[in-house]
């Protein structure tokens, strides 16, 4: 079963990686994940912040594929093991 509170704080931590990447290309998917983030501290359903969490392990896993350094390996981690 998932932790939805450490899977909310993984997906926090995705946030900060994309503003730290500043990249035009990842600003929608951030401010996605900001908004379900919030919708999630509101009412506790986990349905956006699963569907946008996967779609940000997605983004920074192909990023980090080109640019090992710039994504730390246990934010990649903790959105896994969450999402299984």
């Amino acid at each position: 079963m998932m932790d939805t509170e450490k899977f909310r704080n993984a997906c926090e931590a995705a946030v900060q990686t994309f503003a730290k990447l500043n990249k035009e290309e990842y600003a929608e998917i951030q401010s996605k994940l900001e908004y379900c983030i919030g919708s999630y501290d509101h009412d506790k359903n986990p349905s956006g912040l699963i569907e946008y969490g996967r779609m940000a392990l997605a983004e920074l896993k192909a990023f980090k594929e080109k640019n090992p350094r710039k994504v730390n390996r246990k934010i990649l981690a903790d959105l896994e093991k969450h999402l299984q």
